[in-house]
């Protein structure tokens, strides 16, 4: 039996099998709804945006976020076409610096933030208030005071004290903050699978059956400091059908009419949230923009129909359907090894220079990612491979299973794509490691959006180092 074919019976009655079914013959192959769409490979170098990363890594090292500004802007782009008639609010939590910032307000979208930090990149970017949405379930004063000082268009309240800070906020600034009240509609979707009874224990959001998110409307509406826009509802993420969203939304204008007629307040808009998910193996099949537009407009309005109710201006929240796959890391190699497993099967090793401090999600989510060779083509047979990095933890795993050529060695590049959402945004100093530059890469150039961390940006913060650094 050949080596990749040993690889291929093990991948096979493996617990988990490899993270995609990549022809292990065609092993210098791209799969292309993995990738962003200026990604190819001219003579077994990988291009973006016309960029070959061998003269990015030399340009700017490794490992690198590689952005392809095309391919974001199209993703955006798409969902606006879309999604016409709702607001369209990019998710900053899963990327989020001044240049993709200015990028969304270009092409037409909203921006929402959750956190004081995210709100003054959208600030220093310029991103007009007016179209900023605030997240967070623990909201501090200083962050409500800055987003109501700004005139930032809704904050999505998410609890009753979050409700008496705003409050008084409002009262001190005299100021009036427009708001939607984040709703727990007792809905989980993530990828295929969604339950409709069992979340109702999580930090976010007014429990529906409770009654709380009842009563968050009633004492809004009698702040007046706080105009009530509407009701907020996010049920997960990777979700691959509108199945989820069917039945959250449903639960959700029920209690739009109910907030209606009992509190006498008619809300004009609705936010179905996000949690698009995109393809990071070949067993993931999401909807595009145009599809996802007209099932969800048909739910709601469907529903709105059956309750006599006027439809609400929707919004939606994507952040990794639009940054996702428009990114991808490169890293250098610098370790192979083969490991012998039970069955005498070979996996073999790869160790990159980055790993769980820019890539925290397979260890986190078990999330399955893919990878390929970008310096160059191979004839070697392809191996069942995991890609690692050079953190000191059993788990740090970058690519559970992949095949790979079985000729890798030190100095050979190996990109990893879909890596845009909260890969560098969830990215940490773990073992001091230096967080990689962003490089945004477009009609052949590159350029910075976000630059690679320096030993000094490292020691700064440490009081002795900082002290000495400065003698």
């Amino acid at each position: 039996m050949r080596a990749h074919e040993a690889g291929w019976a093990h991948a096979a009655v493996s617990a988990r099998g490899p993270a995609w079914l990549r022809d292990p013959d065609d092993v210098n192959a791209l799969v292309p709804q993995l990738w962003s769409s200026t990604a190819l490979k001219v003579d077994g170098v990988l291009e973006v945006g016309g960029v070959r990363l061998t003269d990015l890594v030399a340009e700017h090292g490794s490992p690198a976020y590689v952005l392809d500004e095309a391919d974001f802007r199209g993703r955006a782009q798409a969902f606006r076409a879309a999604f016409a008639d709702y607001d369209v609010y990019y998710a900053g939590k899963a990327f989020l610096c001044t240049t993709v910032a200015r990028w969304v307000v270009e092409e037409g979208l909203f921006l929402d933030v959750c956190s004081g930090g995210e709100l003054a990149v959208a600030e220093r970017a310029g991103v007009p208030a007016e179209r900023i949405g605030f997240h967070g379930n623990n909201k501090s004063l200083a962050e409500l005071t800055r987003a109501v000082e700004l005139g930032v268009g809704r904050i999505i309240v998410d609890s009753f004290h979050e409700i008496e800070r705003l409050a008084a906020v409002t009262r001190e600034l005299g100021r009036t903050a427009r708001v939607l009240i984040r709703v727990t509609a007792g809905v989980e979707a993530h990828t295929h699978e969604y339950i409709a009874t069992a979340h109702e224990d999580q930090k976010f959001g007014f429990s529906i059956s409770s009654g709380d998110a009842l009563e968050a409307a009633r004492q809004i509406s009698a702040i007046e400091g706080l105009e009530l826009l509407g009701l907020h509802s996010h049920i997960g993420s990777q979700i691959f059908d509108s199945s989820g969203f069917e039945v959250a939304a449903r639960r959700v204008l029920a209690l739009h009419a109910q907030i209606s007629d009992e509190v006498g307040v008619v809300m004009p808009e609705m936010d179905l949230g996000g949690g698009f998910g995109i393809a990071y193996t070949t067993q993931d099949d999401p909807s595009d923009p145009s599809q996802l537009a007209i099932e969800l407009t048909k739910i709601v309005t469907e529903e709105c129909k059956a309750r006599d109710l006027a439809v609400p201006r929707l919004s939606i929240e994507p952040g990794r359907a639009i940054v996702g796959p428009a990114m991808c890391t490169v890293y250098s190699v610098g370790t192979v090894k083969a490991v012998e497993l039970d069955g005498g099967a070979v996996r073999t090793y790869v160790s990159v220079d980055g790993g769980m401090s820019d890539n925290i999600r397979t260890a986190l989510y078990d999330a399955d990612y893919s990878a390929t060779l970008a310096s160059r083509s191979s004839d070697a047979p392809a191996l069942l491979s995991r890609v690692v990095g050079m953190h000191c933890e059993a788990g740090d795993i970058v690519v559970k299973d992949e095949f790979l050529p079985g000729d890798l060695v030190p100095g050979d590049l190996v990109a990893v794509p879909g890596t845009g959402a909260y890969c560098r945004s969830m990215a940490s100093n773990y073992n001091h490691a230096l967080r990689p530059p962003v490089v945004v890469v477009k009609d052949g150039a590159s350029r910075v959006a976000v630059r690679r961390e320096t030993v000094d940006d490292l020691l700064r913060l440490d009081v002795d180092a900082s002290s000495q650094m400065g003698d």
